[in-house]
């Protein structure tokens, strides 16, 4: 097998696929594993997206686990590696993105890095180091509500300076309009006067189109997924449609929604007001015992053949901290993604062969419920959010469904550690992260399947 060009570790599987659907998009054949592999990749491909659920875990987790994500990276001969955090830069000050961007500059022994969350194509733009979510700062979105990383700042200097030991420095928007040699000339003058980390304005797709050409040959960029419309030209790469090739899609469909963002509460709200069927799960009764999966399940099953259904834990911020203050937020948060990904597990099952799931932690629960460890990119639905295919998983390969700390044999929500997707003939599944997709996203995802 072919070294790869460009090595990709993302901090959560809807970041994954965001940046890997852009790759796609600009040329590039693309592979999304699931956690760091122990096998084979499925085909030669250009670059590589090793997913992690490491973006809410503590930041020593996250740092071990990104560092073998670039051992194996290295070891497939990648010529640059690619960090890609959220597109609203989610962290606290403990982390985790300035700490895994240290490890990983330690690592592969370089002074200087980029760091920008910038994608206009979704409304995500940074301006003088401040992050705009359209036309509003950061912290004035809905993100400073955000249930595990609340961003109450949109300064990205100050909020990267929190995580750091390195300076961190600005590459403001006219040096990026003047192009690529201003930008190498800007990030030569930072390293020079000490700075390590230069967070980089963008305004517009040419601003990262320009960015892209100045990366050429640097060890480590990090970014949200808006950078990588730059980086496949660098390595000879144009745009072609057979990079998003997928085999023909079949089976039922559902949505299964654990965001709780107010784009995901919009698309919930579309899909219902168009006449689909839906069931909300509540926290405080998986909490209570009650069987809720088998119970949902139950109440899927005869409607599936009637068209997609949707099950959704999805809920304004005043409900989510109601709940929160009685469990707590990481176990309700638990609570809820261990229910969606026995749901999608069950889903599959029953025949649903085209999944779309909702937020990016439970997207991390349900692919690791359903067995998967490589996703195959497609074509764009929305920014940042493409169709993936997931070939079947075999018994012997399929990873341990949950990655997190044992379930008691007795929890009413615990998981069966076999393969989910064993027999199935694959999975169309798209994974979109919480703040992306238009209203109808829901219904527009299956109908450009059809």
């Amino acid at each position: 097998m072919k070294p790869i060009s460009l090595g990709c570790i993302a901090d959560d599987f809807t970041g994954a696929t965001d940046l890997a659907n852009n790759l796609v998009r600009a040329g590039m054949r693309v592979v999304q594993t699931i956690g760091v592999p122990d096998g084979p990749l499925d085909a030669d491909v250009d670059a590589v997206v090793v997913a992690l659920k490491s973006r809410t875990v503590p930041a020593e987790q996250a740092v071990a686990e990104s560092l073998a994500a670039l051992a194996w990276l290295q070891g497939r001969g990648a010529q640059q590696i690619y960090f890609k955090y959220c597109s609203t830069f989610d962290s606290t000050a403990q982390g985790n993105i300035g700490p895994v961007t240290e490890a990983l500059m330690d690592a592969l022994d370089t002074g200087f890095t980029i760091a920008t969350p910038a994608f206009p194509d979704n409304q995500r733009t940074v301006f003088k180091g401040y992050l705009f979510v359209g036309d509003v700062l950061l912290n004035e979105s809905g993100m400073q509500n955000h249930p595990l990383t609340p961003m109450a700042d949109a300064n990205l200097l100050r909020v990267m300076q929190a995580q750091t030991r390195h300076r961190v420095g600005l590459i403001d928007h006219r040096v990026v309009a003047r192009g690529e040699v201003a930008v190498r000339e800007r990030m030569a003058q930072l390293q020079a006067e000490g700075v390590g980390v230069a967070i980089v304005d963008a305004l517009s797709s040419e601003d990262l189109l320009r960015l892209g050409g100045a990366l050429k040959g640097m060890p480590l960029v990090t970014a949200g997924s808006g950078v990588a419309i730059g980086l496949p030209a660098n390595f000879g790469i144009t745009p072609s449609l057979q990079a998003s090739h997928l085999p023909a899609a079949g089976g039922l469909q559902a949505v299964v929604s654990g965001s709780c963002s107010l784009a995901t509460n919009r698309q919930v709200l579309d899909f219902i007001k168009r006449g689909h069927p839906a069931l909300a799960i509540e926290p405080l009764r998986i909490a209570s015992g009650a069987d809720v999966a088998a119970e949902v399940l139950a109440w899927a099953r005869p409607l599936l053949a009637q068209g997609p259904v949707l099950v959704y834990s999805t809920a304004d911020s005043a409900d989510v901290k109601t709940v929160q203050s009685r469990l707590g937020a990481q176990e309700a948060g638990a609570l809820v993604e261990r229910t969606l990904a026995a749901v999608a597990r069950g889903l599959v099952e029953c025949g649903v062969g085209q999944l779309v799931v909702a937020g990016g932690e439970t997207s991390g629960a349900c692919v690791q419920a359903l067995g998967i460890t490589q996703l195959q990119i497609g074509p764009q639905i929305d920014p940042g959010v493409p169709w993936c295919h997931a070939r079947p998983a075999s018994p012997r390969s399929a990873p341990n469904v949950i990655a997190e700390a044992p379930v008691a044999d007795d929890d009413p929500v615990a998981i069966q550690r076999v393969p989910a997707m064993a027999s199935h003939d694959g999975l169309h599944l798209t994974l979109k992260s919480g703040n992306f997709g238009s209203d109808d996203f829901f219904t527009k995802a299956f109908s450009m399947l059809a």
